[in-house]
């Protein structure tokens, strides 16, 4: 017996000791290779903050590239056959996870990979149920489910009623091809008249169009706003070539694009999404959670920033108490 007892010792200990090296502290399994696909509709900075922000939270998580995990990176550069070119040859790889981010590529993605258990993980994506992804915000996909960058946008609104008291009509830029933008553009109809605010609006369906769309505006506006549009801020050097040239403050609805030149917003952080997209990825791939047993999320806070030196490049003030109250001051 005391035999048995001994050998049922080593027995045991040697199989605590398997489990230890094949699931260290990180829940990464020893000597396993992971591989990862990553895309986006086009390449602009916002977007790449989100993309580095997710990738330092694996690393972060024991995810270690060259080591146990292999990313393949690619953007469509805009084009959306080129987005579904992606997806397919994404899923003919069959990772163990695709990272996708923006709505025309989510879009892509998520058509590519269905009928498959690829697990598809969205980023930066404004409203997943009306761009298709997922049933509801109570349901994921089979295969699918991600974090939202939906800024609330009466928050937006009343922030540049704050910093502009007296504004009458605000001009919206956007591309109405994108869902996403569609979306947004629709809050700020329906929230304009509580707040005695008149929209005009301007389509650019194309980067090359944005100058076009923002010199229409021109006289007809006090201020203007962009939604998280990706084909304005891919070209939005035009829009503030044409702001600063005419003293038409800008506002964003993304902390990137205020970094970049808009006068303020209020608006969502990308890179903390991506960063919060990776947990989920990294429980996937842990074997913790499958897709189906995640909801769709938003990110939660809300941050104000105010870019001091845009603003007066376009003609405005930032009130003093706005500026102090403000989580972000690029000066």
């Amino acid at each position: 017996m005391k035999k048995l007892g001994i050998m049922t010792f080593i027995g045991v200990t040697c199989l605590l000791l398997a489990l230890l090296l094949a699931f260290p502290g990180t829940g990464v399994c020893a000597g396993k290779k992971y591989k990862v696909c990553i895309t986006q509709i086009v390449t602009h900075p916002d977007l790449d903050t989100g993309r580095d922000k997710f990738l330092e939270g694996m690393k972060e998580q024991g995810f270690e590239e060259g080591k146990n995990i292999e990313y393949i990176i690619k953007s469509a550069e805009g084009d959306m056959s080129v987005a579904t070119s992606i997806a397919r040859y994404f899923v003919s790889l069959k990772p163990d996870c695709i990272f996708v981010m923006t709505t025309p590529s989510s879009q892509a993605m998520v058509k590519a990979a269905e009928g498959t258990d690829i697990p598809v993980i969205f980023g930066l994506v404004t409203d997943p149920v009306a761009a298709g992804l997922v049933p509801s915000w109570d349901e994921p996909g089979p295969n699918v489910t991600g974090i939202s960058d939906w800024a609330d946008v009466p928050t937006q609104i009343r922030y540049i009623k704050k910093i502009m008291p007296n504004i009458k009509s605000l001009g919206i830029i956007y591309n109405a091809g994108e869902v996403n933008s569609r979306v947004q553009r629709d809050e700020v109809v329906k929230f304009a008249p509580t707040v005695n605010l008149k929209i005009v609006e301007a389509n650019a369906p194309a980067t090359a169009e944005v100058y076009a769309a923002a010199k229409s505006l021109i006289g007809r506006v006090d201020a203007m706003w962009f939604p998280t549009d990706n084909t304005i801020f891919s070209a939005v050097d035009a829009l503030f070539k044409v702001a600063e040239g005419n003293k038409i403050p800008v506002f964003g609805s993304a902390i990137g694009q205020v970094e970049h030149g808009c006068a303020a917003g209020a608006g969502v952080d990308l890179g903390v999404i991506g960063k919060e997209c990776s947990v989920i990825v990294g429980k996937i791939l842990r074997g913790e959670a499958k897709p189906s047993d995640i909801k769709p999320s938003k990110t939660k806070r809300m941050i104000h920033a105010v870019n001091l030196p845009a603003a007066k490049r376009m003609g405005i003030t930032i009130p003093q108490s706005v500026i102090d109250s403000a989580d972000i001051v690029y000066k």
